[in-house]
């Protein structure tokens, strides 16, 4: 397999899946790691994020974006499964990351069974959270383009970050605790529960 073939395939072949809590279990962004989300924090760490999001540095998040985040994630899988680094990835190297990714899941899946999680019940939530395009994400980017011109600038990165912090600060204190943070996440589940039932009844 050559490498222009394998970047070209890679991408469709191979998942990654990101996380969302910070190490520890607190929040992305808690810079003092006290557990408590600050209005400050919630700015600086999208302040971050969009620069790490704007792949190609154009101060906007658009399709040019994703396209070079794609080919930048398909290059660094390709290093990792190409073990003798010789620019082809043989059948050896590609049974053996079939193989780790196996011993990766079954590794999730004892620790979810371990948690009392039941993981087929988690794919499909996730499948109807997300869908075939990553519906839940791509609503929140519609959401933050406010001018629509299908780009996402900094600033209004920024305030769909905020208005998500505000939204969870329900006592309006400038800071999101743990049990705030709940509170959303339970009322956020609640909101697709009852859109997968109007949904499923065709309301």
């Amino acid at each position: 397999m050559n490498r222009k073939i394998a970047l070209l395939t890679l991408g469709a072949a191979l998942i990654a899946v990101p996380g969302f809590a910070a190490a520890g279990g607190g929040p992305r962004g808690d810079a003092d790691g006290n557990g408590t989300l600050t209005r400050a924090e919630a700015e600086a760490h999208a302040t971050r994020a969009f620069a790490r999001m704007d792949t190609n540095k154009d101060g906007k998040l658009d399709a040019a974006d994703r396209t070079a985040k794609r080919a930048e994630m398909q290059a660094r899988m390709f290093e990792r499964i190409d073990a003798d680094k010789d620019g082809n990835i043989s059948r050896a190297e590609w049974d053996q990351h079939g193989a780790d990714r196996a011993a990766k899941r079954a590794e999730r899946g004892e620790k979810r069974a371990a948690a009392g999680e039941d993981g087929k019940g988690r794919r499909h939530a996730m499948r109807g959270h997300h869908g075939k395009r990553g519906g839940h994400h791509a609503m929140m980017m519609a959401r933050a383009d406010t001018d629509g011109d299908k780009a996402i600038s900094q600033a209004e990165f920024q305030t769909a970050a905020l208005a998500r912090f505000d939204a969870a600060d329900a006592n309006r204190d400038k800071q999101v605790t743990a049990e705030e943070r709940q509170a959303a996440r339970e009322a956020k589940r609640a909101e697709w529960r009852a859109k997968r039932a109007a949904a499923a009844t065709g309301e």
